[in-house]
């Protein structure tokens, strides 16, 4: 396993979207590692395909840091399914470094995918996983976290996030 390279913002890669996964091979399963291996060195609790440059529709997550009873969850060509409820809490990303800002999602989630054997999953969260779930589907769709923020917060946003990347 190695440790890829974090794409950072403005990349163009963040802003695309990605393409189903069509086969599940030993590839995938080599970039599936990596990603793992990645994410918990960043250190992160989720990370999406084309957070490494690669226009998948796969992302990992652990929200384990932060909540003991989670476990890693791998999912190929994920998407939501439902939404229920809003909550605003904080929320940052590893392509942004040293951004975080307080967002609105829904509470509750309804996903469905494929694991890394391309198993059917269905995945019912809320809390921290369901923001994770909606953060990394919305990486997917080529939406960065904050595409989410109101119109004002984003504007401040680019002017101090321009500075940085100069």
């Amino acid at each position: 396993m190695s440790v890829l390279s974090i794409v950072k913002y403005p990349d163009k890669v963040l802003r695309d979207k990605t393409v189903p996964v069509g086969n599940i091979d030993g590839g995938l399963q080599k970039l599936i590692d990596d990603m793992i291996e990645t994410m918990y060195a960043a250190p992160g609790v989720g990370l999406a395909a084309n957070q490494v440059g690669i226009s998948q529709q796969l992302a990992v997550i652990d929200v384990g840091i932060r909540d003991e009873k989670s476990r890693l969850i791998v999912l190929v060509n994920p998407e939501i399914v439902h939404l229920e409820g809003e909550i605003e809490s904080e929320e940052g990303c590893l392509s942004i470094p040293d951004y975080t800002t307080v967002l609105k999602r829904a509470m509750k989630v309804l996903v469905k995918g494929y694991d890394r054997e391309g198993g059917p999953v269905e995945i019912e969260a809320e809390g921290l996983l369901a923001r994770a779930l909606q953060h990394e589907i919305d990486h997917l769709n080529g939406i960065l976290f904050v595409d989410r923020m109101g119109r004002i917060k984003r504007e401040f946003f680019k002017k101090r996030y321009s500075r940085t990347i100069e």
